[in-house]
């Protein structure tokens, strides 16, 4: 486990503190799943990004070999 100083918007930790009270949940542990769940999306969202790239490719392609096919009947 690595130690990390951070530093967070008076509002945000209030928040925090606010929800992990009623959780009773220890903060870092909070935190620590906030990120990770927030590293997913941000995964998923690059990972849309370039399936959406490639699709336009093979698009493209797939575009030029049906104008052959067309072109020789």
């Amino acid at each position: 486990m690595k130690t990390l100083s951070l530093k967070l918007e008076e509002g945000i930790f209030e928040e925090t503190e606010s929800i992990v009270a009623n959780l009773k949940k220890p903060r870092n542990r909070y935190i620590n799943e906030a990120i990770d769940y927030y590293n997913k999306i941000q995964r998923r969202n690059l990972i849309e990004k370039k399936l959406k790239l490639e699709s336009e490719l093979v698009k493209k392609d797939s575009m030029g070999v049906l104008s052959e096919f067309e072109s020789n009947f």
